[in-house]
């Protein structure tokens, strides 16, 4: 089965300093059928003014996933970790027991575009832990390359869930076959330029939810960057 989720009806945030659209509820935006996808919660995409951002906020039993777009996110926790993350770095943070932090723009004259993705853990009240990794270019130029994963394998950083997360920039001719196991789902986000997905035709901010289905076939792209969710089958 596939399911379009399309750009256009995301949910809207709109704070002067902070521009966001939700994939999924969150917030003030509550919509009783976009409730998550399986253990996917939260797929937001935000753009954050210069020198502005979240302010120390906690958070608990929750796998968060920064993927950063354009500009630099600056990043601090009650872990003691600090760092700023470009294009090609990926933040994971396990909530677990609980931590708190705070995300800003590092720049005083450029905008963060970056997404933040929540995933609900399969352990609850763990240590709280971090991990950042940088995905080259090259490394995901036309092919699947893995960045998050339940064991950490390949390079990928980890997370305490039963799913997989890839990232691709596809063009002209690039075609990805993805098989899923008996009993897996997937959701495709495409993050910017064209894409077809199984046949359905994604734009910029689409997503695809996929169940049922054994195989996930990316063709047709057009500048696509996007990525792809490996996820244990949950309700639709």
């Amino acid at each position: 089965m596939l399911e379009i989720r399309k750009s256009t009806e995301r949910g809207a945030a709109s704070f002067g300093w902070l521009q966001s659209r939700h994939t999924f509820s969150f917030g003030e935006y509550f919509d009783p059928k976009q409730s998550g996808f399986g253990p996917l919660l939260v797929i937001n995409e935000d753009r954050v003014q210069p020198a502005e951002g979240f302010g120390t906020h906690g958070h608990r039993n929750m796998e968060i996933i920064s993927y950063v777009l354009d500009g630099a996110l600056e990043h601090k926790d009650s872990m003691g970790n600090g760092s700023v993350l470009r294009y090609g770095d990926v933040q994971r943070m396990s909530a677990g027991s609980g931590v708190r932090h705070s995300e800003y723009n590092h720049s005083a004259s450029d905008s963060v575009h970056f997404l933040q993705i929540w995933i609900e853990p399969n352990v609850q009240g763990t240590e709280p832990t971090y991990e950042e990794k940088h995905f080259d270019t090259g490394s995901k130029q036309g092919k699947l390359r893995l960045i998050v994963s339940p064991d950490g394998r390949d390079g990928s950083v980890s997370i305490l869930q039963d799913a997989s997360l890839y990232a691709s920039l596809l063009n002209g001719d690039d075609k990805i076959e993805h098989r899923l196991a008996a009993g897996r789902s997937a959701y495709v986000h495409v993050i910017r330029g064209r894409l077809e997905v199984n046949g359905v035709v994604l734009g910029g901010g689409d997503g695809l939810k996929l169940s049922n289905e054994s195989l996930v076939t990316l063709s047709g792209a057009e500048a696509a960057e996007v990525l792809l969710f490996d996820l244990p089958y949950g309700t639709p």
